[in-house]
């Protein structure tokens, strides 16, 4: 006779049998099975009990950005349930493999208009890539191992749902999982391609390489081929940090968010190198009569962002290796110059701000010593908006450093959660969850979970008392009478100490310097309220600086508005 076990606990058991080691939610009635089985099985799998199931699913999605591996949760039936999904949305847009659980209400009281019984299935429907209803407890151990090779294969969310007395019911524990058989080995390029591409790339007179996470493990091919090529680098936003930031050639991002330099040269390049990159917005940042050599693992994404000339199906590491050999060292060209000198220029500009005394305080002074006191080991958990912008210009990241943030779904309440993530799975490194006060405002409440857990996560808020970047785009794109933007002030700093937490409020460089060293010695989580300027970051979306095409008197307002006095258009250094 085999060992009996009840349903949930073999779902437990497969989950940990993949190499999980905790899970995130909040119980309900209808979890309590399940509840039961994360008792049984304490010493192997951490319970980490959040405030809201949607801060839950925030977490797991954090879990693979911040690790590679996949991240679990759960959700009671309804409510629970319900509240998943903007977490799951989040890894759904991201293509970021979840597991999300969700119960039922005892199969014998399902469809029979009970207390908080819904059919769930349909909820789930669009933000999944594998969704199923456990039909018997025997199954549950098969569904759940299904569950996670589904979203392992196609990059999203798998939903299992199950009614409580499937949890509760005992079956054999005889199952063994597949999570030994999992392995990923993406294709070589053919020789074809690359000779193609090796063309394209010799007759280029301003070729570029503009990658995403596709190519998060390519970094020294990335390296070797704009050192061989002479071709700068341009990041998604999402992949700060593969190339360090301090790297020449790297110009960082391009689009909305991004510094001055990845996003001016895209529209005077002839050639991209385009590796591992599916940003939306890619339409409108480039050239399009550019050349396009695309390297993906994903056919679906050739040509889907810009025309391509040449499809290489292949591992991005592989891929730039292989034309990294077979193609000629290129001289520096002109725009080759130019933009490392456009880089040059941008970062002297941003660096002149660093000592400013202005009030309320700007970002320059307060990044830089984010820069000064971070660890090479830094976690940064970012939430959506302004912040994004300063953090991606601002920020140094180097070494080991890592960070999140919600990306095409760009959810607001992103920051705080993701910190419970990055701390959860990096316990002795330094975290950070970076918010503007109306993403603080949504998901503060899992500061709770912070300090349950005794976790040394430092909150920055930076207040404002606006919803920035919406302010931004009234202003700049639409034109329209500021409308719903408008945010109270609020004192985070004792909003932190009531949840338990420490409490600094700042207003200059040397106050943020010192609340920074203080919380990086306490026990216990802290929040720092920054209280922060009024004034937009520098739009890189509408920027008049280019007298050779643009009007002098937008010039004159643009430069007087952003004190940009030093800056030059990346025209007058590709001369």
């Amino acid at each position: 006779m085999a060992n009996e076990i009840s349903g949930s606990d073999a779902v437990l058991k497969v989950i940990e049998n993949w190499g999980v080691k905790h899970i995130y939610g909040l119980p309900g009635g209808s979890f309590d099975s399940t509840m039961n089985a994360i008792h049984n099985q304490k010493d192997q799998l951490q319970y980490v009990q959040v405030r809201h199931e949607e801060a839950g699913a925030i977490a797991a999605s954090a879990d693979y950005k911040l690790t590679g591996k996949i991240g679990v949760c759960f959700g009671s039936a309804g409510p629970g349930a319900v509240h998943l999904l903007n977490g799951l949305y989040d890894a759904k847009e991201d293509g970021i493999p979840m597991l999300a659980i969700v119960a039922q209400v005892p199969s014998s009281r399902m469809n029979m208009d009970f207390f908080q019984a819904m059919d769930e299935e349909p909820i789930f429907d669009d933000v999944s890539v594998w969704n199923r209803t456990a039909m018997t407890a025997e199954s549950l151990p098969m569904l759940t191992d299904e569950a996670i090779r589904q979203a392992y294969e196609h990059k999203g969310v798998a939903v299992l749902t199950i009614p409580k007395d499937f949890g509760w019911a005992k079956i054999e524990d005889n199952f063994e999982t597949n999570a030994d058989l999992h392995t990923v080995n993406y294709p070589a390029p053919t020789p074809e391609s690359v000779d193609e591409a090796v063309k394209l790339i010799k007759a280029a007179k301003s070729p570029m390489i503009y990658f995403g996470i596709g190519a998060k493990n390519a970094a020294d091919e990335l390296k070797a081929a704009s050192e061989k090529f002479k071709m700068p680098l341009v990041s998604s936003v999402l992949a700060k940090g593969v190339v360090e930031d301090d790297y020449p050639a790297y110009l960082g991002s391009t689009g909305r968010v991004a510094p001055k330099p990845g996003a001016e040269i895209g529209f005077s390049t002839d050639l991209i190198i385009w590796v591992g990159n599916n940003v939306p917005f890619s339409i409108f940042l480039f050239n399009k009569k550019a050349k396009v050599i695309q390297i993906d693992v994903n056919s679906e994404k050739f040509g889907k962002r810009h025309h391509t000339d040449v499809a290489m199906l292949a591992d991005a590491k592989k891929a730039l290796a292989a034309l990294t050999e077979a193609g000629e060292a290129r001289e520096e060209s002109t725009f080759y110059k130019a933009a490392l000198a456009d880089k040059q220029n941008w970062e002297a500009w941003q660096d002149s701000f660093k000592d400013s005394d202005e009030t309320p305080v700007r970002a320059e002074p307060i990044f830089d010593v984010l820069n000064q006191e971070a660890s090479d080991k830094a976690v940064w958990a970012i939430d959506v908006g302004n912040v994004n912008i300063n953090f991606s210009r601002l920020i140094k990241m180097h070494d080991d450093q890592k960070w999140a943030t919600s990306g095409i779904y760009a959810t607001m309440g992103f920051g705080v959660p993701a910190a419970l993530s990055a701390k959860v799975n990096y316990p002795d490194r330094d975290v950070y969850s970076l918010s503007g006060d109306g993403g603080f405002a949504m998901l503060s409440e899992e500061l709770l979970t912070q300090v349950k857990y005794g976790l040394n996560i430092i909150n920055i808020v930076f207040s404002n008392e606006t919803l920035g970047y919406i302010e931004a785009e009234q202003t700049d794109d639409t034109h329209q009478p500021l409308s719903g933007v408008d945010l109270p002030d609020t004192d985070w700093a004792k909003v932190g100490e009531g949840y338990g937490a420490n409490g600094f409020t700042v207003r200059t460089k040397a106050e943020f310097k010192d609340a920074i060293e203080a919380a990086k010695k306490s026990d216990k989580p802290s929040v720092i309220d920054v209280k922060f300027t009024h004034d937009m970051p520098f739009t890189t979306e509408h920027m008049f600086l280019d007298p050779a095409w643009q009007d002098k008197d937008k010039i004159a307002a643009f430069v007087k508005k952003y004190d940009a006095q030093d800056l030059k258009p990346f025209s007058a250094f590709n001369k």
